[in-house]
């Protein structure tokens, strides 16, 4: 054999007197650009406080606007009766109208707010049991989860299954939560993912083809507050207005903490390659890239309203999301006439 050939493959023995096994290299180990990946899979926490003083100012805001809208109001109904008493009832009927509407919204936003505080609150338990160690605790946050899901007619076949799968002996509570995951969230995962995925190739497209700056922040925003919502409505939650700014905040705060907003130059190189990367227009890479933060915000919404942390079920990964996405911006980009 000369000294230029490549050497075959050969089978050899690890306990053989001929075998020597090499120490372990010192040579550097090679630093990842972007956020580490414990940063990446950090559990979402608790949603971001009001400070006393913010809760301070909206409060007086609140009442000093309360109380102009209800005196513009009385001089209103005043000065009906003033010109037609029958005008002054229809005012006061209108009135009465408004008000009672408002109680109304008002009730269906605190019912809204009361879903997602469950859900942040089942699954701040659960992480907590599954840290601890807790089977009791966790057997109870298994039954929660089942009764929390009770309104939800995609879960039904997967309770009929958890019900089935408790009744057939004796089974630890952290198995429970494993059971419940698996044949009640694991379903509302992959539609939530579908939802990630369809959201994020329809950002790619609109932006990469539009003409106007405007309209992709447009569509960005559009299709960002309506992912976030569906989201919600999927795991139970259905925000309502005030709930849904609420629920947006959550999940740009958990964002920032978790670095996903910086990940997205990183993601990209490893998508398309830097080579490619250099090579798309600045149109299609700002294509490539809106989608790629479109799968981030809703893989972020889906660790925030999800009740239950992961436990054995696969994270949705932005590569396995956004591939299909990319390859189709570049096929309207490359289809797109030249200017």
């Amino acid at each position: 054999m000369t000294k230029n050939s490549p050497q075959r493959p050969q089978a050899f023995r690890l306990d053989a007197e001929d075998v020597e096994i090499a120490p372990p290299s010192d040579a550097p180990v090679p630093v990842r650009s972007g956020p580490p990946v414990e940063a990446q899979l950090a559990p979402p926490g608790p949603p971001p406080k009001t400070g006393f003083w913010v809760k301070l100012f909206w409060t007086g805001l609140g009442g000093i606007v309360s109380l102009a809208f209800g005196m513009a109001v009385s001089r209103l109904v005043d000065d009906l009766f003033a010109r037609a008493e029958w005008l002054g009832w229809i005012g006061v009927a209108a009135v009465a109208l408004f008000l009672l509407a408002g109680l109304v919204l008002a009730g269906r936003e605190m019912l809204a707010l009361r879903r997602l505080r469950r859900l942040d609150d089942l699954r701040l338990r659960a992480d907590k049991a599954l840290v601890d160690k807790d089977d009791r605790a966790a057997a109870a946050i298994a039954a929660d989860i089942v009764t929390a899901m009770a309104g939800n007619a995609r879960t039904a076949k997967g309770r009929a299954a958890v019900a089935l799968a408790f009744s057939d002996g004796v089974i630890d509570g952290l198995q429970r939560l494993r059971i419940v995951e698996r044949e009640i969230i694991e379903p509302l995962d992959r539609e939530a993912t579908r939802l990630v995925a369809e959201a994020a190739r329809r950002v790619s497209v609109v932006t990469a083809i539009s003409p106007r700056a405007a309209l992709d922040l447009a569509v960005v925003f559009g299709t960002a507050m309506q992912l976030i919502r569906r989201i919600a409505e999927l795991y139970g939650g259905r925000p309502g207005t005030f709930g849904l700014f609420k629920l947006v905040r959550h999940v740009l705060a958990h964002m920032a903490l978790t670095g996903g907003m910086a990940a997205g130059d990183t993601i990209l190189d490893q998508l398309v390659g830097h080579g490619l990367a250099a090579k798309l227009s600045a149109k299609l890479g700002e294509g490539v890239l809106n989608g790629l933060l479109t799968a981030r915000l809703g893989i972020t919404a889906i660790a925030v309203t999800r009740p239950l942390p992961y436990i054995g079920a696969p994270r949705p990964d932005v590569r396995d999301l956004v591939g299909d996405a990319i390859t189709l911006t570049r096929q309207n980009g490359d289809a797109r006439p030249a200017a």
